[in-house]
């Protein structure tokens, strides 16, 4: 399917690896020229030397802390003020008990899960509406739907980007601006490994196990791929996606089990 978007420029945030590269590699396949950010510059630099010589796109490395005011600054540059197309990702804060949890840690979660997003759509989506056309595509959780008692913060963190969408979103969609959530369950990706290495310590079983047994509990027996995810948001990026507005689509191989 031809999505409609070559040529469009987009930033995709955490690029470097997991289901932020996964993001910026299904969009490059589309035509987009892309700015792509993580902190790691060795590594991001190599992932844009590589999408870039497999997609024939342009693909710009800033490697900054786009959770930080100078990240952003940083970013912002160098996509000379505007995009067409935004992938807000940022990593997850770590697990935990909700008795450990100090104020500075929610500040944290929420600076990097809530309004490290809030500011990035408020820098490029007044750009995206006086043109006509923008997609904005921001990665939460499935803990979102249902949350996950030791990522309480990420819970909170993401339900609070959710409900800031809810709203936002529909203001903005008679400009031509489509915004909508992607809500990751399990994928094989590093994040999936810190969260079995978890589970291994605290029970005592090696990280295979660990694994088998978080498969067991989803329909489809294993993690999603981040190249079924990119795919997903490169569709939520599209002209076809024009009609889905203020969105939160699941993509958790049926691991919620719910009727709506």
């Amino acid at each position: 399917m031809d999505l409609g978007i070559r040529g469009k420029k987009g930033l995709v945030c955490a690029a470097s690896k997991g289901l932020g590269r996964a993001c910026a590699e299904a969009l490059a396949e589309a035509g987009v020229d892309l700015v792509v950010n993580a902190r790691g510059a060795e590594a991001l630099e190599a992932a844009a030397r590589d999408i870039a010589s497999r997609h024939g796109v342009s693909v710009t490395p800033v490697a900054a802390d786009i959770t930080t005011e100078g990240g952003r600054a940083a970013v912002l540059e160098a996509l000379g003020g505007q995009a067409d197309i935004l992938v807000n990702n940022a990593g997850g804060p770590p697990p935990g008990t909700w008795t450990d949890w100090s104020r500075e840690d929610f500040i944290k979660a929420i600076d990097a899960n809530m309004l490290t997003a809030i500011a990035l759509m408020q820098a490029l989506v007044p750009g995206m509406m006086e043109r006509g056309w923008g997609r904005v595509v921001n990665i939460t959780s499935q803990s979102v739907r249902s949350p996950i008692a030791v990522l309480g913060l990420s819970n909170t963190a993401r339900a609070g980007l959710t409900g800031f969408v809810a709203g936002m979103s529909r203001q903005v969609a008679p400009h031509g601006v489509v915004v909508n959530n992607l809500l990751p369950g399990i994928h094989a990706t590093d994040r999936a490994v810190s969260l079995d290495s978890g589970v291994a310590r605290a029970e005592g079983i090696d990280l295979d196990e660990a694994r088998r047994r978080r498969e067991a509990t989803i329909p489809t027996r294993s993690y999603g791929r981040p190249e079924d995810f990119g795919a997903a948001c490169a569709f939520l990026c599209s002209q076809q996606a024009r009609f889905m507005v203020g969105q939160n689509i699941l993509l958790d191989g049926g691991a919620l089990n719910v009727t709506v």
